[in-house]
């Protein structure tokens, strides 16, 4: 990776009670993408945004944030960094503006009126600007939150579960506006529970699970190297077991009977489908529709979490 924006390198977590909450993690994040990380609750990914942005002191370790050490130098490093965190927590009492504004002066960042409001435009605030932060909509509260990480101009932002609670329409929105800040080039971490959300947004996702790094790969390649394609049989007649000689092609039966699953790998030279279509003929096995379905990224990262487990 030629210049990457974060470094993390032997990055662990213990609490004060024993609790282990990162173990040895090293992960570098490319300037200008979207990586999504993925995890199960309790799994450490919220202490890993906390450790980078500077809000939980880490065990050990290192970490670097667009060329600054967070420890060494940590407010060169934290000014680089926006975060929105998972909890609305936002002075109801203050303007849009008053809010979006003060986020920037406690970053040390001079005055910009043109930037805070093509922020607030971009995040389609602008004419909510002089309401108050109480009586706004949920989802108008969280993009509240984006506009405040965005004030001092981050080159850095950190999405922790961005659209947790928030409705379908919503979560379309903030993923056209996520893709805006990328193409303006910012880099954006997000960790989500949504599993369509990382297969929609990221260019490479990470998995963790009880605070180990199990997996970081390309989007693309992990559907490649994880995902399997099933072939559906939907039969003339309902089977009680599968037909003698085919226990090689691992088939399952489904729907009581009258499906019979194939699972093969898509990137194979030869799925094996032909032959086993033939080997059904011959042993009279009619069918009288097919389907073929693709592993979708939830399949693929249940089996890693549960692999992890094991």
């Amino acid at each position: 990776m030629p210049d990457p924006i974060i470094s993390i390198r032997g990055l662990s977590k213990t609490y004060a009670g024993g609790f282990q909450a990162l173990k040895t993690v090293d992960l570098d994040i490319e300037r200008g993408e979207i990586f999504a990380l993925l995890g199960p609750n309790g799994a450490g990914k919220t202490t890993l945004i906390g450790i980078v942005c500077g809000l939980v002191r880490m065990t050990a370790g290192s970490v670097v944030a667009d060329g600054h050490d967070i420890l060494k130098d940590f407010r060169a490093a934290r000014a680089k960094i926006g975060l929105v965190p998972q909890e609305i927590s936002t002075d109801s009492f203050e303007t849009v503006w008053d809010t979006v504004k003060f986020s920037r002066g406690l970053f040390g960042k001079p005055p910009n009126p043109a930037h805070l409001e093509k922020v607030l435009k971009d995040l389609s605030l602008w004419d909510k600007k002089s309401e108050k932060i109480q009586a706004l909509s949920g989802g108008m509260k969280r993009r509240v939150l984006i506009a405040k990480a965005l004030s001092h101009e981050p080159t850095i932002l950190f999405l922790d579960e961005p659209t947790a609670g928030v409705d379908v329409e919503l979560r379309r929105d903030m993923w056209e506006m996520v893709r805006g800040l990328r193409a303006n080039g910012v880099t954006i971490i997000l960790t989500t529970h949504y599993i369509e959300e990382a297969e929609e947004m990221a260019d490479r996702i990470g998995v963790i699970s009880r605070g180990e790094l199990i997996l970081v790969e390309d989007k693309a390649v992990l559907m490649r190297k994880l995902g399997k394609k099933q072939l559906t049989l939907h039969l003339q007649e309902p089977l009680a077991h599968v037909p003698a000689g085919l226990e090689d092609y691992q088939l399952e039966l489904a729907a009581d009977g009258a499906d019979l699953v194939y699972s093969f790998d898509a990137q194979a030279e030869s799925t094996g489908i032909a032959e086993l279509l033939k080997r059904l003929t011959e042993r009279g096995v009619d069918f009288k529709d097919l389907r073929t379905q693709e592993s979708s990224l939830e399949d693929i990262f249940v089996s890693l979490v549960q692999g992890a487990r094991a």
